[in-house]
């Protein structure tokens, strides 16, 4: 599996970023990490603006905390900090709430996908293939 293609964005692009990107780079899981570096060295460059969300965070503090693992959990906090942040608002709720009933999306995905689209992210940056019933949207897997 070669690294993400996304030089076709405009420079300076927002994108939404699911967890598992997030997970596989910080961690440096063996398999993907370098699937996802060039997306992160981008950021750093500033050539591309990274977003967060509330599932996001929950979803990357879990492990670690559930392991004590407080280093670990200091290491995803201070990315996360470099990044921008997406409140979930009523009507990401409801756009959320949309895309459960039409794609029989899982909670987390769904709100992923509805905050994408709220702040018009040009791509959600995932490693989940649930989101590709989502036509309206541009995935990056």
């Amino acid at each position: 599996m070669g690294a993400l293609e996304f030089g076709d964005l405009p420079e300076r692009a927002l994108l939404l970023l699911d967890s598992p990107p997030i997970i596989y780079y910080i961690e440096d899981h063996p398999k993907f990490a370098s699937r996802f570096e060039p997306l992160f060295a981008a950021q750093v460059a500033g050539r591309l603006r990274l977003v967060v969300t509330p599932i996001t965070v929950l979803e990357v503090l879990t492990g670690p905390l559930q392991a004590g693992d407080e280093g670990l959990a200091r290491r995803y906090r201070a990315v996360l900090e470099s990044w921008q942040f997406v409140d979930m608002t009523k009507d990401i709720a409801e756009s959320a709430a949309r895309f459960r009933a039409t794609f029989r999306l899982k909670l987390a995905d769904a709100i992923q996908a509805a905050s994408a689209l709220a702040i018009n992210a040009a791509a959600l940056v995932t490693h989940d293939r649930d989101f590709s019933r989502v036509r309206s949207l541009r995935v990056i897997s």
